[in-house]
């Protein structure tokens, strides 16, 4: 995808690259009008894609993180500490009641659902598929009853 300049010196500050006050200077003497500035914040929000267009967003979050990793490994361990003594408590024949083994199924699935919830938010991607469905025609259906006037 093609990048602007703004979006280019954005980047560059965001990085330490560029410090803030030469990104000022350098944008000292740009000028826009207003429609000028509606149409650069519209762009691509109310333009319709085609159909089959793939739209991913630009600065997507990354599950390359440390807390991320960390995340999933602490989620991984307790995911099979919970399971793990829920089948001990089944297999064992032990003493464990119902409400005990509930708690540590509860607990496991707890777990699993928050690393769903990492997942989906910091390592999926945001890409979208356009998809655009056909001009649906639905006919005239025939009167299957008769009208009596009075």
């Amino acid at each position: 995808m093609a990048e602007d300049t703004i979006t280019k010196l954005l980047k560059q500050v965001a990085s330490g690259k560029v410090s803030v006050k030469d990104a000022r200077v350098a944008l000292e003497e740009a000028t826009l009008t207003e429609e000028q500035m509606d149409a650069a914040i519209n762009h691509g929000v109310f333009n319709p894609a085609e159909p089959g267009t793939v739209i991913s967003a630009s600065l997507a979050p990354s599950g390359k993180s440390a807390l991320t990793t960390f995340f999933f490994g602490w989620g991984i361990f307790w995911a099979l500490y919970w399971f793990g003594t829920m089948l001990y408590g089944l297999l064992n024949g032990s003493t464990w009641d119902q409400q005990q083994l509930s708690y540590h199924l509860a607990m496991g699935i707890t777990t699993l659902i928050m690393m769903g919830i990492v997942y989906l938010k910091w390592v999926l991607p945001d890409t979208i598929i356009v998809k655009h469905s056909q001009n649906k025609y639905i006919p005239e259906h025939q009167k299957d009853w008769r009208e009596y006037k009075w």
